[in-house]
């Protein structure tokens, strides 16, 4: 059984969850908005959304119905995003490492995973964004929606009520970790791609080779060579 809440405004879905867990037993508990005023992205960023033009969605899920990683459930879900994306556009949709989501070579949502302990029970909670009929972006330069992207236009209800009802199907069924390593690695934005990143404030030329299953990212260096790296140690510059 799911539930899937709403609210008209709300500073962040992630931080509002908590109050609909204390009254409902379900597995899978939801909240959106397509109104937040203080979304947070990965490791303190922010997340900025146009009110009333794209979506911000929290499922909450129960940790012990899962035997994945934390790493390894953060690739899965990424990987069912993109794929529920990818169908509704019929493109080819990638996952930037770790956890963006990228549709011709834009980002269209970001996704936030947090683990917390609420009314005694532990959490997966999971936050994205999503962009889809905002048309202007002028702080974000690499960002896009879903019109922007494929000209067309989604009813926000309509989607949301989908996104919700495939992401909760695929989390009944959860893969190997060697197929969920196998697809993020097939998903990966700019895989064995000639790439310019930046490290330590320099740039240089490198390719991501793949990502492993402690959640580090593998790229093959001009100057340095075959490195891996955590999350904010190397920054794709495209």
């Amino acid at each position: 059984m799911s539930q899937l809440f709403y609210l008209k405004e709300c500073s962040s879905t992630n931080d509002e969850i908590s109050k609909f867990l204390l009254y409902e037993n379900s597995d899978f508990v939801a909240l959106h908005t397509f109104n937040q005023t203080r979304g947070r992205g990965q490791y303190g960023n922010t997340w900025l959304s146009a009110a009333e033009k794209n979506l911000a969605y929290t499922l909450a899920v129960k940790t012990e119905n899962f035997s994945l990683s934390d790493f390894m459930f953060n690739y899965y879900t990424a990987i069912t995003i993109s794929d529920f994306l990818a169908n509704l556009t019929e493109n080819m949709v990638k996952i930037k490492w770790p956890n963006d989501i990228i549709l011709k070579n834009k980002k269209i949502a970001g996704i936030l995973i947090e683990k917390k302990k609420i009314n005694q029970n532990n959490y997966f909670i999971i936050g994205m964004g999503l962009n889809i009929l905002q048309e202007k972006f002028n702080e974000i330069s690499n960002a896009g929606s879903l019109a922007t992207q494929t000209g067309r236009y989604f009813e926000l209800n309509e989607l949301t009520c989908s996104l919700h009802d495939f992401l909760v199907e695929k989390l009944k069924e959860i893969p190997s970790e060697n197929k969920i390593l196998d697809r993020f690695n097939d998903n990966l934005f700019r895989k064995d791609q000639i790439s310019v990143f930046e490290l330590n404030g320099t740039r240089q030329n490198g390719i991501i080779k793949n990502a492993d299953k402690n959640g580090e990212i593998w790229i093959d260096l001009e100057n340095d060579g075959l490195k891996s790296f955590y999350h904010k140690e190397i920054k794709l510059l495209y």
